[in-house]
């Protein structure tokens, strides 16, 4: 079994996110980038499924310019057999990002296809199922458990209600919730043994794959800046000033 995880770069979640004083991004330069958690959990998942013997290689993929390729090696120093980096420097969207992780599918065959089920970056939690649909296989979105055997993934969602369980055939995408694990922490040895793992590097424009801009951003804002807290003395005071406000 091969198992095909996407494995995105986006500003890690610890730094604090400035806007562009003109108000047309955010500033990245100088930035620390890290693996989207979601996608750290997808690549652990695959990694587990491959030490009970269910999977027999895992290859990680991501969308992005030239200088992603250490994010890539990252992913082989955590255990993914391979890498497949699709290399372009325009920004990419959900469907774009699905059309060009269809391309690798039809190259790969994976029996499983697992993503984190967003990206911090955007919060989209669209690339899966927009996948599982150009695909035309069965999807299973925010896994807290993944179970594989006779063909057929076990999957428990987490959703509104509560718990929900999915039995799908494979093929299938897969998208992974926090809950799902923990990821394994990177060791030295393992960061020197990934340098002479294999990376294939595919341009984005040879997989024949459009990055168009479906959505277009005109402007970025950061959140208003908290008011100063008031004291009150009692609840009467406390509705009182909720009215003047207008939230009661």
């Amino acid at each position: 079994m091969k198992i095909l995880v996407g494995y995105k770069r986006v500003v890690d979640y610890n730094v604090r996110i400035q806007v562009k004083p003109d108000n047309s991004g955010v500033v990245t330069d100088g930035v620390k980038l890290s693996a989207n958690p979601f996608d750290e959990i997808a690549l652990e998942e695959a990694l587990r499924l491959r030490e009970k013997g269910i999977a027999t290689e895992v290859i990680v993929a991501t969308i992005g310019p030239a200088d992603a390729a250490a994010h890539l090696r990252n992913g082989l120093a955590m255990g993914a057999n391979r890498a497949i980096h699709v290399v372009t420097t325009d920004a990419i969207q959900p469907l774009t990002a699905a059309r060009t992780l269809l391309k690798l599918i039809e190259k790969e065959a994976p029996d499983i296809v697992i993503l984190g089920k967003q990206a911090i970056d955007d919060d989209a939690n669209q690339t899966g199922q927009m996948l599982a649909t150009l695909w035309g296989r069965p999807q299973a979105t925010f896994a807290g458990k993944v179970e594989i055997a006779d063909g057929k993934a076990t999957v428990m969602r987490e959703v509104d209600a509560g718990l929900e369980t999915l039995e799908v055939d494979l093929p299938a995408v897969i998208t992974t919730d926090l809950r799902l694990n923990e990821p394994r922490f990177i060791k030295l040895p393992d960061i020197m043994k990934a340098k002479s793992k294999p990376m294939e590097t595919l341009q984005l424009a040879d997989l024949g794959v459009e990055a168009g801009d479906y959505l277009k951003t005109t402007h970025y804002a950061p959140p208003p800046k908290r008011s100063k807290g008031v004291m009150v003395k009692d609840v009467g005071e406390l509705v009182s000033a909720l009215k003047a406000k207008g939230l009661l």
